[in-house]
This record gives structure tokens, sequence and C-alpha cells, in this order.
């Protein structure tokens, strides 16, 4: 199975630019969304008649100037409705703009919030394999960027690019029909030279934008990981050590972004001639026309006026052109992390799991993380229903990736994997989910409320339900005491709770949860030996009449198992009870002496402390 890392996707070729918007289109022209379909239809007809209103300004501007300069007297024969239609016709432009944005608008942010909400249930979808890989920062990053690369496109490309595009159509047949082959020749063939010259010298620049917004998600990724290990960098001393590592990746930022900046004098002085070229070459002909009597001298000023119909947005498209490919590449980015594989996915047809009373079989199971390093061996136990299974042994052994594949976080190269006798790779993964519950051994909470972080064990619960799992939990008395109660802010990942009360608030959201299997994965091995007796009691209480798995360091957390696991290398070395493992005289039974001896040390220290 290919193994698809947050790197591999960096190092991936570029989507095709025509993908990303077919990609994008499906957003605006949304399937059984007719109300959007009507917006989008009438916000075209709008943008075709602000153009049409637009290019016809220059016209009444021709007959005025011609009126004013013709045989009769100004002062006596004002074209006033003439004046006045040019006064509408340029009301009309702007007010046909205006409700083409307003039309537009759902769209536009409808798309924006679509394509965000489907990569963000995407990437919870991914693989765990995926998440441990990624680099948190680099990856917000690009998703900011995509999703504002789509605000930008949606703004410039459908109301500044396609007006142009109409305008040049509409310009350079008006000319075409009413002033010559020559003029809308040199006309056309300036817009096409100016376009030319932008597309390649932004293809060159791009380079250097592509550094900068790599130097950018490395800065960003190095700030995020050392704010997140701030009481780590404070241990060692190496704040500066960080900002060294920020600053080189900002460095590399400065040198691209300041690459960047002197080549865009470059692309502006280059297009600036080429348009000046062409204006004054149509003006020469216009004048000639004029001083031969061929055209008015209203002519003349309404060749200049579509001319400036054109020069105008032009000067602007540079800018627009440039932006508009970088919001390509941002959104290739984003669009690429919809192209990941799942790689662990709920097969065709897979059913709920069945209700049960939660017994575990693993049966045969082979596992690595790697196809060159091979985790469990032929591994094999049951845990019958409301009964209590520890696992222990070493670090290493392969404890904490059985709850891995329990939770199917992974799925097992060989053999088989069921709960009351369904295989779990042939049910629905939130099904699964759901009937396990997890005390883990680092236990994260959210920079939120106690509320909030007990009540995420069944979001919508009442208040009296979330009270009763922190009575449970015995933590009802610690939250008593506080000033702010179960409002009490928790900090980033728990931090202003000690190890003590986090473990009580996941004890208590997982008995909120309501499953019918409980996991304790190391669940007190952080512990001091006094918070971790208070902790086993609520464990003890919690997983009475429940099917029980326990993966444990310490020996003296799972005395009261109905089975304990021996592992080492991923392979079932003994099992039994905990006396009739002693007896045994094996390893179980060598790690029970050393922890009872370190126990004691450890006992005999704190007397002579105190």
């Amino acid at each position: 199975m290919t193994k698809t890392t947050f790197d591999s996707i960096a190092q991936s070729e570029q989507r095709d630019h025509f993908a990303t918007l077919k990609t994008l289109g499906g957003y605006l022209w949304v399937a059984g969304r007719r109300d959007l379909k009507t917006r989008v239809v009438i916000a075209l007809i709008l943008l075709i008649m602000a153009e049409v209103a637009s290019v016809y300004t220059p016209y009444i501007l021709k007959f005025i100037v011609d009126d004013l300069t013709g045989d009769m007297n100004p002062i006596i024969v004002l074209p006033v409705g003439l004046i006045a239609a040019f006064g509408i016709a340029r009301v009309l432009t702007q007010g046909f703009s205006e409700l083409r944005d307003a039309v537009f608008a759902k769209v536009g942010q409808n798309a924006i919030r679509q394509v965000a909400l489907n990569t963000f249930r995407h990437l919870h979808r991914l693989s765990l394999r995926f998440h441990l890989d990624r680099q948190t920062g680099g990856l917000s990053r690009a998703i900011e960027r995509g999703t504002k690369g789509i605000d930008f496109l949606l703004r410039f490309m459908l109301f500044n690019i396609l007006p142009t595009l109409l305008k040049i159509v509409f310009v350079c047949g008006i000319l075409l029909v009413k002033y010559g082959w020559l003029i809308s020749l040199i006309t056309f063939v300036t817009l096409i030279g100016y376009i030319y010259f932008t597309l390649a010298v932004t293809e060159w620049r791009l380079k250097f934008r592509r550094t900068m917004n790599e130097k950018d998600s490395e800065a960003n990724t190095k700030a995020i990981d050392s704010l997140l290990n701030f009481e780590t960098v404070k241990y060692f001393g190496n704040e500066a050590h960080e900002a060294r590592r920020f600053d080189k990746a900002m460095a590399g930022y400065e040198k691209a972004a300041v690459r960047s900046n002197t080549t865009l004098a470059y692309l502006n002085i280059g297009q600036g001639v080429i348009v000046s070229v062409g204006l004054v070459a149509v003006m020469l002909l216009s004048a000639n026309g004029v001083v031969e009597g061929k055209y008015t001298v209203g002519d003349f000023v309404a060749i200049h006026g579509f001319l400036m119909l054109l020069v105008q947005p032009l000067n602007f498209l540079g800018f627009v052109y440039r932006e508009i490919k970088q919001s390509l590449v941002d959104m290739e980015k984003m669009f690429e992390l919809l192209l990941v594989s799942r790689e662990i996915d709920d097969t065709p047809g897979a059913e709920p799991l069945c209700e049960g009373g939660g017994e575990i079989v693993f049966n045969q199971v082979d596992f690595g993380y790697e196809d060159n390093r091979q985790i469990l061996h032929k591994l094999s136990f049951t845990v019958p229903p409301g009964k209590t299974t520890a696992i222990v042994g070493p670090s290493g052994a392969g404890k904490s990736t059985i709850s891995r594949i329990l939770f199917r976080f992974y799925d097992v190269d060989g053999g088989t994997v069921t709960i009351d006798g369904q295989r779990i790779d042939e049910v629905t993964q939130d099904s699964l989910r759901a009937a396990i519950g997890i005390v883990p051994q680092d236990t994260v909470l959210f920079n939120d409320t106690i509320r909030y972080n007990i009540a995420y064990g069944r979001p919508g619960a009442s208040e009296e339900d979330i009270e009763k799992a922190a009575r449970l939990a015995s933590i009802d008395g610690f939250i008593a005491r506080l000033p702010e109660g179960y409002d009490t802010m928790v900090g980033e990942r728990g931090l202003k709770l000690s190890g003590g009360e986090k473990q009580r608030v996941a004890i208590a959201r997982t008995i909120l949860k309501n499953p019918r299997i409980l996991l304790f994965d190391e669940a007190t091995s952080a512990l001091d030996s006094h918070t971790e007796k208070e902790i086993q009691k609520s464990l003890a209480e919690v997983s009475k009449d429940r099917t029980t798995l326990v993966i444990a360091h310490r020996l003296s957390t799972v005395v009261e198992a109905d089975e304990i696991i021996v592992l080492d290398a991923g392979r079932i070395i003994e099992r039994g009870r905990h006396h009739e493992l002693l007896v045994k005289d094996g390893q179980y039974a060598e790690m029970w002496a050393r922890q009872q001896e370190a126990a004691s040390y450890q006992e005999k220290l704190e007397q002579v402390l105190d």
C-alpha cells in the first residue's frame, strides 16, 4: 500500500490550471442548487449589459463633439440629450457592475465555504499515518492561501478578466466596422503583444513567488512548532536557537521577495512601452484621418475613448494576471490535499457494527508500519464480553499498536480483528469508533471550558449528564472549587490542569460517550503513585460490566485483570492471571520484581524527603 505524506504532495507535479478551474467550476455551478445557478446566469447577463453600456459611451462622446464642432452655434443649441445620455450610460455601467457583484456574492461565498468545509472534512478522514507525517503550520497555511486564492480568483477573473475580454471583442469589432481594418489590427496586435509579454515574464517571475511561499510555510511551521513546545524551549534556554531557525527561513523569504519586487519593475516598464507604442500608432492614424477628411474630430475622440476603455483595465490586468496565477498555484496546493488517498476507508456496502456485549478477537494478526518493519507477529487473543484483559510488556513491544488497530487507524497486514463476530474492516468506521471509549496516556484537551471538554464525549449532552459523568470520574469536587466551575478554561492542550485533573476529564468524557468497550492506553503511567491510585479507583468504577482492554507498563495497575498478556517484540510470550504468571517465574515475574523494588525505593525516598 502506498504511504502518502504531505512532503510527497509538495513534490508532486502541479495540477493543470484547467483542471483546477474545472474543479472550482463544480462549486459555482452546483448540482441541485437552482438558486445558485440562477444567480450565475443573472450575473453573466448583468456583466454583458455593463460592458455594452461601457463601450457605448465613446459613441455618445463622438456625437457630442461633432455637434459642438459643427456649424451650429453651441451657445444656442446645446446637445443636452446626448450629454444626458452620456451620463446615463456611465451610471448604467457602474450600476450593472454593482448589481452583478451583489447577485454573484452568494455564489462566490458559498463556493469558498464548501471548498474549505470539504477540505476540512477530508483531512479528518485521512489516515493517522498522514497526520503523523504532516507539518501542521505548512498544512494550515496551504488551506488559508487556497481559500484566499479562490476569493481572489472569483472576484478578479470573473469580474475583471472576462469583462476585459468582452471589451476587446466589442472594441475591435467596432473599430473594424467603423474605422477600417488597419486601426483594428494595430489595436489587436498591441493587445496580443501585451498579453504575451505579461504571460512570459509572469511565468518567469512565478518561481520567485513559489520560493516565497515555501519559505513562508517553513517559517510558519517553525514558529508554530516552537510556540507549541514553549515549555521545552524554556527548559533548555533555546530561545536564541529558535529565533535563528525562524530568521533563517525568513531570510530566504526576504531574498525571494526582493527578487520578485525587482522583476516586477521590469514587467511594468515593458507593459508601459507596448501600450504606449500601440496607442501612439492608432492616434497618428486617426489624426491623419481627420486631416484627410475621412473622420470627424468626434471620431478621433471616440477612437481615443475606445482605446482608453482597453488601456485602463489592461494596466490593471498585469497585476490581476500575476495574482490569478498565484491564486491558481495556491488552489492547486489545497485541491491536491483532496486527492490524497484516505488509505483507511469503509468497504463498499459496509454495515454499522451490530449491538453486542463487546467481545474482541485478534486472530493471527500481522502488522507493520512499513513493509520492512514488522511490529506484530501472528497475534491472537480474545477479550470476552464484560471482562478485562491487560496487555503488558517493554517499550516497543507493540502494545499501543494494538489500540490503533482496534480503532482502525491502520489496517492489518494479515489475520483478522472482530468485535462481536464482525470484522472491523467490514463495518463502518463511525459505528466502530462509537463503540469504543479510550483514556490515553497523553490526554490532550481543547482550549475551551471544562464543560466543553467533558461534553466532547457526546456533543449536545445535557448539563445533568455532564455533571453525572464528572461525579463518576471523581472530578466534580475539583470543579466545584473553581471560581468559574464548569466554565473554567483549560488552556492550550489543557496546560492549566494537572496530569491527574486532565486524566479525570478524559475519564468523564469517556463515561459520557457510554461505549460498550473501554480502552485504557497507559492511562496512569505519567502520574505519581498517589494520583495513580485515585485514578485507578475511577477507572475500576467505570469499567464494571464493560469489555475492557488495558495497555499498561505499571503492572500494579493490572493485578485484578481477568487475563494478562505479556507481549515482547510483537509476540505473546506469556498469558494468565496475575498470580499464575508469578508462579511461572517468567518474564512477567521478573518485571514485577523490578517494579516492586523500584516502588519500594521510591516510597523510602518520599519518607526521607518528608
